[in-house]
């Protein structure tokens, strides 16, 4: 069957006659460079890219090896991209003219130009256009199946994250300053139990007073033993290398205004407290907390109906007569249901993006009138919002991130080996001149 193909191809190797009144002519306007699959590369597009390679050299002052090298790197570029052409194509995937156009953008704003701008450079450059503009198609295609196939096959396990992320935390520690503040709950040095006891009472007590937002700097005037109880307790900048052991354990990562303890040591009940951080990169990321009422349309129930229901629902709660939690445990369709639609604290962009968009334009304890999502219609009750640390979440991404990086490239070459390996390819050689 493969035979059969090239055979087809070869003998309509878009040769073309050319019938004059005087005689019959051959013009040869085209050649298949090689046979990829049910696909082929032309002599054309082989010309074309070597021709933008040179002068894209010759701009940037760049040698390149020699026209045979180039030729085969060049071979070995479009087999690939017809290869992915195809897989794209049987995965369904595909790059809409709004797409492209978005892609080109980009790109156009990358160098400060304006699309027209850009599009006269690549012309001014001696390329078609509109063959560089389906070029970038194809790039995107072959990007798109490359992820999509390399992804699969790639497993990062958290303990690799975790072995990634102590060594990020050991090259940045010593960037990071903590101002600390100490109090030491004393018990005498032959103490009997008695005394730890009621040490430790008081320590618990002292905990729960700053905990409270009592202020940290009068109970350690009052109360500490540490030898800068007059100053508050105040123990100044120090990194986690400067701290005792004990210490350090327990603050290392902690945010601001965290209270650690009581910690016994060989002198009484040490309660710290981070006073303020510097030298580390905090995130904060928002979180919303709230609660929503689903209803799907269907053949029985159009969206207009669905609307009016929620709308229906949303005038009883106004008006006192219903409450949202019951309503949702009644009506609302999807998991949440039983929770009287409480969605918890979340993230709203891991939300569909009309929910998002509702949600950011909401205070808290309001209603949103009924609108649509790729789910159905909801209204929302937005309970609070927060500020919560993200950092460790990210530092968690970016180590994943660093790891999947790692492997991609080489998993990416030993797919496309394989991928390569598995196709009928064949090469045909330039006719000498």
């Amino acid at each position: 069957m493969k035979y059969r193909i090239k055979a087809i191809l070869l003998a309509s190797s878009l040769i073309i006659t050319t019938i004059t009144s005087v005689q019959a002519k051959e013009e040869l306007l085209d050649r298949v460079a090689a046979i990829v699959n049910s696909g082929v590369v032309l002599e054309s597009e082989v010309n074309d890219l070597l021709a933008n390679i040179k002068r894209q050299a010759k701009s940037n002052n760049q040698s390149l090896p020699s026209d045979k090298a180039l030729r085969i790197q060049v071979m070995d570029k479009l087999i690939n991209d017809s290869l992915l052409s195809q897989i794209g194509q049987r995965m369904g995937i595909q790059i809409s003219d709004a797409q492209l156009d978005q892609t080109l953008n980009n790109m156009a704003k990358e160098d400060k130009l304006t699309l027209a701008q850009f599009r006269q450079k690549v012309i001014d450059e001696g390329s078609s256009y509109e063959k560089y503009r389906e070029s970038v198609r194809v790039e995107l295609i072959s990007g798109e199946v490359s992820r999509n196939s390399v992804r699969r096959r790639i497993f990062v396990s958290p303990q690799e994250i975790q072995n990634l992320l102590a060594v990020m935390k050991e090259q940045s520690t010593n960037n990071v300053e903590y101002h600390l503040g100490h109090i030491l709950i004393e018990f005498p040095a032959d103490a009997s139990q008695e005394d730890l006891a009621a040490a430790k009472t008081r320590a618990t007590k002292v905990v729960e007073l700053l905990n409270d937002g009592s202020d940290f700097a009068k109970i350690a005037i009052t109360s500490s033993g540490d030898a800068n109880a007059l100053k508050g307790g105040d123990l100044g900048w120090k990194n986690i290398n400067e701290m005792p052991t004990l210490f350090s354990e327990l603050i290392n990562e902690k945010p601001k205004d965290t209270v650690v303890g009581p910690i016994r040591t060989g002198l009484g009940y040490s309660i710290v407290k981070v006073l303020d951080i510097r030298g580390r990169k905090v995130v904060e990321v928002e979180e919303v907390k709230a609660r929503h009422i689903l209803i799907k349309p269907s053949v029985i129930l159009s969206d207009e109906k669905a609307k009016n229901l929620l709308q229906g629902f949303l005038n009883q709660i106004n008006a006192g007569e219903a409450n949202f939690e019951e309503l949702a445990k009644e009506h609302s369709e999807g998991p949440t249901s039983v929770r009287g639609g409480d969605l918890g604290w979340a993230d709203p962009t891991s939300y569909d993006p009309a929910f998002k968009d509702a949600l950011a334009t909401m205070k808290k304890g309001e209603y949103h009138k009924p609108f649509r999502s790729s789910f159905g219609w909801h209204i929302i009750q937005l309970e609070d919002r927060r500020l919560v640390d993200a950092t460790s979440q990210l530092n968690s991404n970016r180590a994943h991130n660093i790891l999947f990086n790692r492997k991609y490239g080489m998993e990416s070459t030993r797919w496309l080996k394989e991928t390569r390996d598995e196709a009928y390819i064949e090469i045909f050689e330039q006719d000498s001149k």
